[in-house]
């Protein structure tokens, strides 16, 4: 009795999804659950066939095994053993205009991905033509970026991994995009590309413990943190660091009088004990801004 009222439900999910109504007959317990597991299957089979982005988001989020990327992999006819790159970006909302362009970017005969994984990221799994190396990469990720801002008038921020191998290396390169482009965000706001090996110190600052950026920033600034600097010090600061601490440059390419820029600078000494036209002191003012945008991302969350 339980396996017929098994097999009925089996049944009527197969009409659900795919509608076709079949009739199945057991005379035995046992041909009652082969039955059961063949319906299920092909269930399971209809369902992959027509939603690989649901296979790959499964993959890169870690919700199949290993044993079984093969295996399902066939079924969608995805080649499991050809070398890729996967390339992540995210912006305000993902709607059909961009998906529109992605699409047009990435024809469905160059065998590439679009599989969304949230309402603001959409990954891209891309092979990798012969020949091609990481500074290709590079190329695409900007290419991307710009078409998306000219012609969906988006801005977005995008991250892309090493080139791998096979589909069993997709997890490692999905947890490789998100870090760098959760550390991109943090502490590169102002570029829009973020390969995953070019992050930095932010890497770094990013795993410590609140605990000891806390003491870190004690020790520079004693007990009053700052919570933050306003965006015109921070503005002046990091077009400083740009042009390798050279003032004229700097007080050119900002429209500003020399001597404003000098004052400017002499307040943050005044406010931090820290002068920014030395490198010491730079790079310690440069770090201590970097763990003080973490910290405020910890409290955020």
């Amino acid at each position: 009795m339980e396996h017929t009222q098994e097999l009925a439900k089996a049944l009527a999910e197969l009409k659900r999804i795919t509608g076709i109504t079949m009739d199945v007959t057991a005379d035995s317990p046992e041909e009652a659950e082969q039955a059961l597991t063949q319906i299920r299957c092909l269930c399971t089979a209809y369902r992959e066939k027509y939603n690989k982005a649901d296979f790959l988001q499964g993959l890169m989020t870690g919700g199949i095994p290993a044993y079984d990327i093969a295996e399902r992999a066939a079924r969608l006819h995805i080649n499991p053993d050809e070398q890729r790159i996967l390339f992540l970006f995210e912006t305000k909302e993902i709607d059909e205009t961009v998906m529109e362009i992605l699409k047009s970017l990435f024809p469905a005969q160059t065998k590439t991905y679009l599989v969304p994984v949230t309402e603001r990221t959409v990954a891209v799994l891309r092979p990798v033509r012969s020949g091609e190396s990481e500074k290709d990469s590079r190329r695409i990720a900007r290419m991307i970026v710009d078409t998306l801002n000219t012609e969906a008038l988006v801005q977005i921020r995008l991250s892309y991994s090493f080139l791998f191998d096979s589909l069993t290396d997709l997890p490692e390169a999905f947890r490789e995009t998100s870090l760098a482009l959760r550390v991109g965000r943090l502490f590169y706001s102002e570029q829009t590309v973020f390969p995953y090996n070019e992050l930095g110190i932010g890497r770094l600052i990013y795993q410590l413990p609140v605990s000891l950026c806390e003491s870190f920033l004690k020790e520079i600034f004693g007990a009053d943190i700052p919570n933050s600097f306003d965006e015109e010090t921070l503005g002046t600061v990091n077009r400083f660091f740009q042009n390798n601490l050279n003032i004229a440059e700097t007080s050119r390419q900002l429209h500003m009088h020399r001597n404003t820029l000098i004052y400017r600078l002499d307040q943050i000494e005044k406010h931090t004990g820290l002068d920014i036209r030395l490198f010491e002191d730079a790079m310690t003012f440069r770090i201590a801004i970097m763990v003080l945008n973490y910290l405020q991302s910890e409290r955020n969350n």
